[in-house]
């Protein structure tokens, strides 16, 4: 019997969908095996957002990461490949079940470096009680949306990240991805139109707004009464199960924008990763495979408060049951969702690109400018 005591550091994200579900996993797995230890520890959702994974692979064997990290990892290698140590066909059922794009977005030069045992994207959410108290139904269009923005009552997350994955959002609901030329982030006219419709609804706003991330959003929707509809934030399934927090939220597809059908937002999620410096890769190499398959994913990872990655909890009925059906009711969404870019280079245009976007959105100006300066941006991380 294997009495050697094995002990695994991993980092993620401070929220109970980041945390308590991957403490959750790390607890049963380590049940199962009782020579092992697992820590989890966590950051601010920005830090996870913005902290480059390198450093954290010199002092963590595990890591939930953002997956514009692939092109980095993919050059850098400082994370493993899980297709090379990972069976085909368990790789293969992840591929098969994934949540929209959410396998694919961890994938760079032809390898796989985290497993997307969480999906995301900006959804709707709405306080029911708060629209059957005033009479109101869900907005359906852009414009429903706008008039009900004029009763107050609409928020959204407003921080830089939040408004540059937002501008991603519009333009490509308005028809054209971004940064798919090398010249520009998006056409003149795509993102004049883009900034324009954001600012207009942004305007109708609590200026509040301008400090808040998806989770703040959500805080501030359950703790108080004064707003009782998000149009587009990255979805937290915690916030649809009874007793989490303080109101009910429900969640849905989002509006049609202008005619041309429902958003297209940006998606999210995280996956998991090994560093390519851990000393425990057998080890490793099991909890990521345990985290990751249909059975955790829907049943220990789902119960610590996780919001799976993979489909077949997505549809599964005691995931749905738990959540006011949040994941039937937004799994559209997610399945059309943008894949963001991913090249090596991106997370220097992601850190930079929002704040100017968010000023814009506060204070008005020419939206010329603004994306000239974008475009400044994006092709200075082209040589990153």
């Amino acid at each position: 019997m294997n009495t050697k005591r094995i002990e695994l550091k991993g980092i993620t994200w401070n929220h109970s969908r980041g945390f308590t579900s991957m403490v959750a996993t790390a607890q049963r797995f380590c049940e199962l095996h009782p020579n092992v230890d697992i820590a989890w520890e966590k950051r601010s959702l920005q830090a996870f957002a913005d902290e480059p994974i390198d450093k954290l692979a010199k002092r963590f064997d595990l890591l939930i990461i953002d997956h514009p990290w692939a092109g980095f990892a993919g050059k850098t290698n400082v994370i493993l490949p899980l297709d090379e140590y990972l069976s085909k066909e368990f790789m293969a059922d992840l591929a098969e079940n994934t949540v929209g794009r959410s396998h694919e977005s961890y994938t760079s030069n032809g390898h796989q470096y985290a497993l997307a045992v969480d999906a995301a994207t900006p959804v709707a959410s709405s306080r029911p009680d708060i629209f059957k108290e005033k009479g109101l139904k869900l907005p359906e269009t852009y414009n429903e949306l706008l008039h009900l923005a004029k009763q107050g009552l609409v928020v959204m997350p407003g921080i830089p990240q939040d408004t540059l994955m937002n501008f991603y959002m519009m333009c490509c609901t308005l028809g054209e991805d971004v940064c798919t030329t090398k010249e520009q982030v998006v056409s003149e006219e795509i993102g004049i139109k883009a900034l324009q419709l954001l600012r207009e609804l942004a305007l109708e706003m609590d200026p509040k707004i301008f400090d808040w991330n998806p989770i703040q959003i959500y805080e501030a929707m359950t703790l108080t009464d004064k707003y009782a509809y998000c149009p587009w934030a990255y979805g937290y399934s915690n916030y649809s199960r009874k007793g989490y927090a303080r109101k009910l939220l429900h969640f849905h597809d989002m509006v049609d924008i202008k005619g041309l059908g429902k958003a297209i937002s940006t998606l999210g999620g995280t996956g998991l990763a090994i560093s390519a410096d851990t000393k425990e890769l057998e080890t490793a190499i099991q909890y990521v495979e345990y985290v990751g398959s249909e059975a955790c994913q829907k049943t220990v990872f789902f119960d610590g408060g996780g919001q799976p990655g993979h489909r077949k909890a997505w549809i599964d009925a005691h995931t749905n049951s738990l959540t006011a059906d949040f994941f039937k009711n937004t799994l559209p969404t997610l399945d059309r969702a943008f894949l963001r870019p991913r090249y090596n280079g991106h997370m220097y245009f992601q850190d930079r690109a929002g704040a100017p976007i968010r000023d814009y959105l506060m204070n008005g100006g020419s939206e010329k400018i603004l994306l000239d300066k974008l475009n400044t941006l994006y092709i200075k991380s082209l040589d990153k």
